[in-house]
């Protein structure tokens, strides 16, 4: 277009410029023959120069119009960029108050935690103090089980030291997360994890659940070791689901801390403020707890379930269950041991084959989960009972989280800093 343009104009300045000079000689001519050549010429000159200032007068006018004109459009655009530019300060601002009342209301809760965690930990030792005070010294575990030195040391703890042992670890920090995978099948694609805990002595050694149990439940502790584990629990959920929420974690709680009249509606309370969460976190119990829990304690199932949480159900012995309840309750998976499907329904009162429990399930809105799946031939069984999820060391075994690997978990599981759980014998 510009390229186009400067033909046009220098045509048109040709023609003015002919013009001019056209007019000139004209009036000089006529002014010859009338008055003579000196006055021809002189009349011819002066109308030149006229012409000239007249023409440069015009052209700066247009010059002048043209420059107003484009200073007319800078303070068009000036405008319209201090407008832009006060609407991005704005919302800049907004953004930054937002992110400051996100930051501290998250500040808020995280010390809201550490508070009720330093009273939780006031509360286990002066349980493990008073339990102690109260126990022979020479008591001993009943019935220990040889399954190897560290275990058989910490078998043969009085249960005064195991406590103080299982204190030590708590306070000191030795708590480790184990989670296990829960995979979809036939794709074996992650859909789930199973958060397992784990203590650990000052030496290192391990201290299974099966073992602080049978001290912390006799001696009411099982509801501040919950809770406790259950704030590792919660940071990890909250961690590991920032990019992949999509994941959920199953949380064990014990039935100790179900009945626990004192703990539990505490444990309401702070699962209320955390239920924001409610699509990552499914709370599991075992069948004989939930059995067992009476009036209150399905009252605490329904609490939990209507502020969002799925339930599960894990250790079912015996499948002639009320799955309707279980539902109106708020459970939402059911596991069941892969021996039992495969060889075991019988025994397990089941009132349909394996291959029609799913359907049953499906029915009441119940996910079947076979868990303690150890071979490629069990995994076969499985699909021809359309089994959609499944669990054990053949698909995943269980492996400890370090607090730095959990992104990195989230990203490639395999290439996370983990310490893998060997199954015991």
């Amino acid at each position: 277009m510009l390229v186009g343009q400067a033909p046009e104009a220098a045509m048109t300045r040709t023609l003015i410029v002919a013009t001019y000079l056209l007019a000139c000689a004209t009036v000089g001519t006529t002014v010859f023959i009338f008055g003579g050549a000196m006055s021809g010429a002189l009349t011819a000159s002066v109308l030149a120069l006229a012409c000239t200032q007249i023409d440069s007068a015009l052209r700066r006018r247009r010059e002048s119009q043209i420059t107003e004109r484009e200073i007319a459009g800078l303070k068009r655009v000036t405008f319209q960029f201090e407008q832009a530019l006060a609407e991005t300060r704005t919302k800049m601002e907004d953004v930054s108050k937002a992110l400051e009342a996100k930051t501290s209301a998250q500040s808020r809760k995280i010390v809201a935690e550490l508070q009720v965690l330093e009273s939780l930990m006031r509360d286990f030792a002066s349980k493990v103090s008073n339990s102690a005070k109260n126990e022979p010294a020479g008591t001993r575990l009943a019935e220990p089980q040889k399954t190897g030195p560290a275990r058989a040391y910490l078998n043969s703890l009085a249960e005064p030291d195991l406590l103080e042992t299982i204190r030590a670890s708590l306070e000191q920090n030795r708590v480790d997360l184990y989670l296990q995978p829960i995979v979809s099948l036939p794709q074996r694609k992650l859909r789930f994890y199973e958060a397992l805990s784990r203590l650990r002595a000052e030496d290192g050694t391990v201290i299974m659940p099966e073992q602080y149990i049978k001290v912390a439940a006799p001696a009411g502790l099982m509801s501040v070791v919950d809770n406790l584990l259950l704030f590792r629990c919660v940071q990890i959920v909250r961690r590991l689901t920032q990019k992949q929420r999509d994941i959920g974690v199953f949380c064990n709680i014990s039935g100790d801390t179900l009945a626990d009249a004192e703990f539990f509606p505490q444990f309401l309370e702070f699962m209320h403020q955390h239920r924001d969460l409610a699509n990552q976190i499914i709370f599991e119990f075992a069948q004989d707890a939930v059995l067992k829990a009476g009036p209150q304690g399905e009252s605490n199932l329904s609490y939990l379930s209507s502020i969002g949480f799925a339930l599960s159900m894990d250790h079912v012995h015996s499948l002639a269950l009320d799955y309707a309840r279980l539902k109106s309750l708020g459970f939402r998976h059911i596991k069941v041991r892969a021996h039992t499907l495969t060889s075991g329904m019988s025994g397990a009162n089941a009132a349909v084959a394996a291959e029609d429990l799913k359907k049953l399930l499906e029915r009441h809105g119940l996910n079947l989960i076979a868990e303690r799946v150890e071979d490629e031939r069990t995994v076969v069984q499985l699909l021809d009972y359309n089994v959609d999820f499944a669990q054990g060391f053949l698909l995943g075994e269980p492996r400890a989280v370090r607090d730095d690997s959990i992104k990195a978990m989230d990203k490639e599981p395999a290439a996370a800093p983990i310490v893998p759980f060997r199954k015991s014998a």
